[in-house]
Order: C-alpha cells, then sequence, then structure tokens
C-alpha cells in the first residue's frame, strides 16, 4: 500500500503506519493549498496511492473515476459531503470517517462561548485594552454579568458534541433540556423536551444539530421569538440551520440577551453580514474543533482503519459496507 495523508497528523501515527505501507505526507495547513480534482489524480496516479486521507481537500467523481488504483479513501472528520460515497460504492473504494474526533473540542469551545456571553468577556477585554477603565468600580456595574450554575441550558442534537456539552453543563450544576428526535438513551440530568418547549425555557440555547433537509432553517423566526429576553443563542452546528437573517433581527431589536457563533454562510464572512456590526454578539473563526488532541484522534482512527484495511480486514469506521463487499467478492 501507498498512503497520501493531505491534512495535518500525528507524528507518531506516521512512523507507526510507516511499518507497513508507504506514506506521503502533506498538511494543508503548512502547504495552504488544496488539490484541484485533476490535479489529485494525476498525484495518486504517478505516485501509485491505494490510500488518501483528506480533511479540507475534496475527493469527487472527477477524482475517482481517473484513479483506477486507489482502494481506500479516508476523511478526517464526522461529515463525508467532501466525498462522493455513492461513486466511490460503486466502484469498490471503501470511505472511512473518524465520527467524534472533535466532539470534545467543539464541547469546549461551546462553553467557552457560553462563559464569554455570560461574562462578557470579549467586552471587558476591550474595554481595559482601550484604556477606558478610568473609575475602578464602574465596570463592577456596567459589565455585572450572570453565572451558568443553577441557569437553564437547552441542546439542540444530541450527537456526539450534543452529548458532551449537556454533560458539562449538568456538572457545572445547570439545568438541562434537550431536543433530538433521534437521540437514544438520555443520561441522568438531561430532561427530553420538544423544540418550542426547549426555545421559550432555556437560558441558554446551544445548537450542535448537523445540517439535513429536515434541520435546515429549523431555528426561524418562530422559534427564536421564542426565546427569552435574557436568553443567549450557541450556535456551533451548521449555519444553515439557523435563519441567519432572523438571528441577526432578533439581536438587533433586543429580543435575545445575544449570541455567539463559530460558524457562518461563507468563510471569510462577507463584510455585508449584519451579524459584525452587533455589539451583542460574539463571533469566532470555525475554530471549535481545531486542538492539537483533535488531530491526536482523527490521526490515531485513521490510522487504526489503515492498518486493519491493509491486513484485509473491514475498517471499523467503514462509511459504505457495500464497498467493502465487492472489494472482497
Amino acid at each position: 500500500m501507498h498512503a497520501l495523508i493531505l491534512c495535518p497528523f500525528e507524528a507518531e501515527s506516521i512512523g507507526l503506519l510507516r511499518q507497513s505501507m508507504r506514506v506521503s505526507h502533506e498538511s494543508w495547513t503548512e502547504t495552504q493549498r488544496l488539490y484541484h480534482p485533476l490535479e489529485l489524480a494525476e498525484r495518486i496516479n504517478e505516485e501509485a496511492v491505494t490510500a488518501v486521507v483528506v480533511e479540507s481537500d475534496f475527493v469527487f467523481e472527477d477524482t475517482l473515476e481517473l484513479t483506477p488504483g486507489l482502494r481506500f479513501v479516508g476523511v478526517c472528520r464526522a461529515a463525508v459531503n467532501h466525498v462522493d460515497v455513492e461513486y466511490a460504492t460503486a466502484q469498490g473504494i471503501v470511505v472511512v470517517n473518524t465520527p467524534g474526533r472533535n466532539a470534545n473540542a467543539v464541547a469546549e469551545h461551546t462553553l467557552g462561548l457560553m462563559l464569554a456571553l455570560a461574562r462578557r468577556i470579549p467586552a471587558a477585554h476591550r474595554y481595559v485594552q482601550a484604556g477606558e477603565w478610568q473609575a475602578p468600580t464602574e465596570p463592577y456595574i456596567a459589565f455585572q454579568g450572570v453565572e451558568l450554575r443553577g441557569r437553564t441550558a437547552g441542546i439542540v442534537g444530541l450527537g456526539a458534541i450534543g452529548r458532551r456539552v449537556a454533560e458539562m453543563c449538568v456538572a457545572l450544576g445547570m439545568k438541562v433540556l434537550a431536543y433530538d428526535p433521534y437521540a437514544e438513551g438520555l443520561f441522568d440530568g438531561v430532561e427530553s423536551v420538544s423544540l418550542e418547549g426547549l426555545m421559550s425555557s432555556s437560558d441558554f440555547v446551544c445548537v450542535h444539530a448537523p445540517l439535513t433537509g429536515e434541520t435546515e432553517g429549523m431555528l426561524d423566526a418562530r422559534m427564536l421569538g421564542l426565546m427569552r429576553r435574557r436568553a443567549y443563542l450557541v450556535s456551533a452546528s451548521d449555519a444553515a440551520v439557523v435563519d441567519q437573517h432572523a438571528l441577526a433581527d432578533v439581536l438587533k431589536e433586543r429580543r435575545i440577551a445575544g449570541a455567539a457563533l463559530d460558524v457562518f454562510e461563507s468563510h471569510p464572512v462577507s463584510p455585508q453580514n449584519p451579524l459584525l456590526g452587533l455589539d451583542n454578539v460574539i463571533l469566532s473563526p470555525h475554530i471549535g474543533g481545531a486542538t492539537e488532541e483533535t488531530v491526536r484522534r482523527h490521526s490515531q482512527m485513521m490510522t487504526s482503519d489503515l492498518l486493519r484495511f491493509g491486513r484485509g480486514e473491514m475498517p471499523v469506521n467503514i462509511v459504505n459496507r457495500d464497498a467493502w463487499s465487492r472489494a472482497r467478492a
């Protein structure tokens, strides 16, 4: 086997792989480039690559139809929309992902955004940095915040990230409500409610639902209108789950206390985005999963499945089991 790894990857994992196969590694975070589909196909063919591992590069039909020797596509993320899974399956190419690799990272970032909203930390930082802190007691009044303990957190989506956020909120002494019609096995301290009940009863609404046809625009003007005036919204889900224009409206009109977002309709954010001019919003540049531990986790998960594949065993995190059957036929 020859594995081409185009994403951040732990050196120890690369060393382990090199005991069993040839490995070429270059991370897009270092090269600052993503491959054109035809360019990627050319490299795969020239270097006789049998397994390609990506995080931000796309592996669509344009690439797959030109690479007959490719047998394995690894995606170092949970979502597999970077790969044409249907075409890969038809060609007997195994697709493997790394579910939950950034769950703890995104959950901790969510908690950080909640605390930043509750205690107005970014505004307080700017206040001190700009030299505005002249009267010793003024900020004690101007920046009075709220504590998380005793407040109600509403978690929309109880996947790996949502469950971890719920665990953290329970540990902090918060009441936790959850909405997820597909969740199985709630744990102590989490109450399942309707979406309307969650929106109207939560002090902090945390959005972690994946983007599907069912969830697109789910938090629309009507749903946002159910939120309490002193409530906050935190979103680390896909931007399309929350109606961005409706959110901007309720923030402008102070119908909710504030919001914190790590996801946007475009990267970079359009200068015309109405959220940019609001003082009750905290914005972070889609860095929820950007931790050393996330890289370590996806490296170890992908390495384990690459080694299994090399031994002729079905990968644990295989996305398309039909491809495995075809490859073995």
